[in-house]
């Protein structure tokens, strides 16, 4: 049996859920008879799957909370399981079958001011996550990443950890493409007129608010690309953390207070149709280890400005403008390229929209697929 701890499902779309539904929507005819238990949290009402192999246990606990950490196999039954995957990062104690980890990036190890929340939490955090995924790093039999750039970060935090990973990249759903027909020009203009009135053209940010996202220097190089253009908007959906609080003061020190929308709690419709819409992505992060909103926004047929570090040249080849993020001069110059420039836009929607088509949920769940089954063999076999 293989169980998946599903519990980052939940009502609203987030990063790790979604990669999640995307799985175990196509894991149950991909493993054959083999049973799959999936941990189900609360919140998520619906079924996960109503494949014939699968059994679902609703676990109160947080994937990345204490309870799972040190205890899991006290608060989940897990007789008869012989691999356990995690999607989260992190790796719990006292499991006695063959692991799976999935470990996006190592930020946590190697930067950590640019994950954590400030105060006394932040160092909780810091000591929670660094625990956990050096715990993956050491104990998993296998690990999983989403880019060769993590790899190559897991590597070399943990070299005995990079000869165990594989790297299978993320795919994009379905529900991100371009505009296409009147209704749906005509959606995208009701939901921005709904979130941010008077939005002519918006710049788009999704990310939760930490600091690697880089979210207070996007907002400067917004002022200093368009200082005056009462048109262009900054939209930015910040599924977690307090980015209204914090930058909501900077977009009024600029000026630009009027033209700046924080967002939280969207339907997955209503996102979708602020990127079809929106005049250009930004995701100008410090660091990434995949970055869904590249993918969200290239498969939207939208032009995409972004960090040159990290992931995020190879996750979008040459479909994007490249920045230096910690300068925000140069940010602002390239918004100023994507939102104006039209030639350029054109090709950076159209080699967008191509890049994306090569991201398939399809493949990255057959990978899974593949490295489970190979792990349960030498599980059965002795070998692990």
């Amino acid at each position: 049996m293989i169980c998946v701890d599903c519990r980052y499902i939940r009502k609203r779309p987030s990063g790790i859920g979604v990669v999640l539904q995307e799985l175990i929507q196509r894991l149950p005819a991909l493993i054959g008879n083999e049973p799959l238990l999936l941990l189900k949290h609360p919140e998520a009402v619906d079924r996960l799957s109503d494949a014939p192999n699968v059994r679902e246990q609703v676990v109160s606990q947080e994937a990345n909370g204490p309870a799972t950490m040190w205890w899991l196999p006290r608060v989940v039954d897990l007789r008869g399981v012989d691999l356990y995957y995690s999607a989260s990062n992190t790796l719990p104690h006292g499991l006695s079958m063959a692991t799976v980890v999935t470990v996006c990036d190592v930020m946590w190890i190697k930067h950590p001011r640019w994950a954590r929340s400030t105060g006394a939490w932040g160092r909780i955090e810091t000591s929670y996550y660094q625990h956990g995924i050096w715990r993956a790093l050491r104990k998993a039999t296998r690990i999983c990443t989403i880019s060769e750039a993590s790899k190559d970060e897991i590597r070399s935090v943990h070299e005995p950890a990079g000869a165990r990973t594989t790297v299978i990249r993320e795919g994009v759903s379905t529900e991100f493409h371009p505009i296409r027909g009147e209704q749906q020009r005509e959606h995208a203009a009701e939901v921005i007129e709904r979130l941010a009135p008077g939005a002519r053209r918006w710049v788009l940010t999704v990310g939760q608010f930490a600091p690697y996202k880089n979210h207070e220097r996007i907002v400067r190089a917004f002022g200093r690309a368009f200082p005056a253009d009462n048109g262009v908007h900054l939209v930015l959906v910040q599924r977690l953390g307090e980015g209204s609080r914090v930058l909501g003061p900077i977009a009024r020190m600029l000026g630009i207070e009027a033209r700046v929308h924080f967002l939280q709690g969207l339907s997955l419709s209503d996102l979708a149709a602020l990127y079809r819409g929106a005049a250009c992505v930004c995701h100008a992060s410090l660091y990434e280890g995949f970055g869904n909103a590249l993918a969200e926004g290239m498969a939207s047929g939208v032009p995409v400005v972004t960090s040159n570090r990290s992931s995020m040249p190879e996750v979008c080849g040459d479909a994007a403008l490249f920045v230096d993020p910690e300068d925000v001069d140069d940010i602002a110059r390239a918004l100023r390229v994507a939102v104006t420039d039209e030639p350029t836009a054109s090709r950076l929607r159209r080699d967008g929209e191509a890049r994306a088509g090569q991201m398939s949920w399809d493949a990255y769940a057959e990978q899974y697929a593949h490295v489970f089954r190979e792990v349960l063999a030498d599980r059965r076999s002795g070998r692990v």
